[in-house]
């Protein structure tokens, strides 16, 4: 049953996945049309063309290896500056200039002249190459809200797991009651595992984020209001001031900081807790710079991914994953001793994330990434827009052909990143649990 569940898991994982660079292609492949430029293919996925057909220009189809997806159109690069597709020339810098120029141009037929896509403006060009990722950053934001504000989240709730027995510091080395401790006022007060507070001091508390802060500003006497077996009661504390552990704004403990607060004594339960609209943007908004962080941290992994592939070396929790770890991520998500509504939870967020991260990767402003495409469009705007502020000639297309060696040199190391991920998927995966 276990093998069953985590092959069904990665086959959900694969079809998410597949649906995701289909959705990603689509951006392109609408906006490209919509602003009439010719386009010969629409695929999903790489190698061995498994199935095909074309419906007007367009040739649609899924491939063998489900790794991306691409569109093709016409004329993605100006010829070359003596007005030809390609130029003669001995040097293998100018012929990966030459071969992208001449790809760009291979299916041209009579009367594309007008349909190609160098000559759109640069707004259209961007909005083009903008909408692929921009259609996963709305499948992500899409799945994450519908996935928090319906099968919620697990957070920390008003309801009470453990009662402190005594008054200990969080910067103790120990939680065990100390010879002639006072009581904690939470079990002074008769507060007892179970009980879920409604109300502090007489203000209602529906999250434990607002409880702990009020909990916190208060010393002395104080109302508790909870319910107990489906009964409203009123307890009094007598809050003291105590070293409590320092959270961050978003709410995860700084190790090693502590603040000095109001304390009452307790631990609060975790359950899963659908969130509002509000939370859920503030979530999401989190999740997002998150992720860019990620992102700018990415090269300094390297060397523990390095460790982790080669040297047996432990896999963090945030070692970066790729396509076959997080489908074997997938596979143990319907594995997870957890009810079947937060094993599809679970595996929603797995495909929100790995779209977040289409998005912010895609926006990178480097060839063959769209964002360099964008940035070559935004860059021959400013020159031609500059050109005609000071009266100059038009500067005409800017040339991203020439910035193909570049390319060549970017997707040589995402190749050798992606081998490295791979095989540290395969030999010491990131593990759930």
């Amino acid at each position: 049953m276990t093998t069953l569940m985590t092959v069904l898991g990665i086959l959900v994982f694969v079809v998410g996945l597949l649906f995701s660079i289909a959705w990603h292609e689509l951006g392109h492949l609408s906006t490209a049309k919509l602003f009439g430029i010719r386009v010969p293919q629409y695929m999903v996925g790489f190698g061995p063309t498994i199935f095909s057909r074309k419906k007007g220009d367009t040739e649609y189809g899924i491939k063998a290896v489900p790794l991306g997806g691409y569109i093709r159109m016409i004329g993605m690069f100006p010829p070359g500056a003596d007005g030809r597709l390609s130029a003669r020339s001995t040097s293998p810098w100018r012929g990966m200039i030459e071969d992208a120029r001449s790809a760009a141009f291979e299916e041209l037929r009579p009367g594309d002249e007008s349909r190609l896509f160098y000559t759109r403006k640069p707004w259209k060009r961007v909005i083009v190459m903008f909408a692929g990722p921009f259609m996963n950053l709305v499948l992500a934001v899409a799945i994450f809200l519908g996935v928090m504000m319906s099968f919620g989240i697990s957070t920390q709730t008003t309801t009470v797991s453990t009662v402190s027995e005594c008054v200990v510091a969080a910067t103790a080395k120990t939680d065990k009651c100390p010879q002639g401790a006072k009581d904690s006022p939470a079990k002074a007060a008769g507060l007892q595992p179970r009980d879920r507070i409604v109300e502090f001091n007489g203000h209602r508390t529906d999250d434990w984020a607002t409880l702990q802060r009020e909990i916190r500003k208060t010393t002395g006497p104080a109302t508790v209001t909870v319910l107990r077996d489906g009964r409203r009661m009123t307890l009094h504390a007598d809050l003291i001031s105590n070293q409590v552990q320092k959270y961050d704004r978003k709410g995860a403990p700084i190790k090693g900081q502590y603040v000095t607060a109001g304390f009452l004594g307790f631990s609060p339960a975790t359950g899963v807790v659908p969130q509002t609209f509000g939370q859920s943007v503030d979530r999401m908004g989190d999740m997002v710079q998150t992720g860019v962080q990620s992102l700018l941290d990415l090269p300094g992994k390297i060397p523990d991914l390095w460790r982790a592939a080669f040297d047996g070396a432990e896999r963090k929790p945030d070692s970066p994953m790729g396509v076959v770890g997080a489908a074997r991520v997938g596979g143990e998500v319907f594995n997870l001793d957890i009810p079947p509504s937060q094993q599809i939870a679970t595996m929603l967020f797995l495909l929100a994330g790995f779209n977040l991260s289409l998005f912010l990767f895609n926006m990178l402003p480097l060839l063959p990434l769209d964002g360099g495409h964008i940035a070559g469009a935004l860059w021959e705007s400013l020159r031609r827009n500059c050109a005609k502020v000071f009266r100059r000639p038009d500067p005409g297309p800017f040339d991203v052909a020439k910035l193909m060696p570049v390319a060549y040199v970017v997707a040589g190391i995402f190749i050798c990143f992606t081998l490295l991920v791979l095989i540290a998927d395969v030999v010491n995966p990131v593990r759930l649990t």
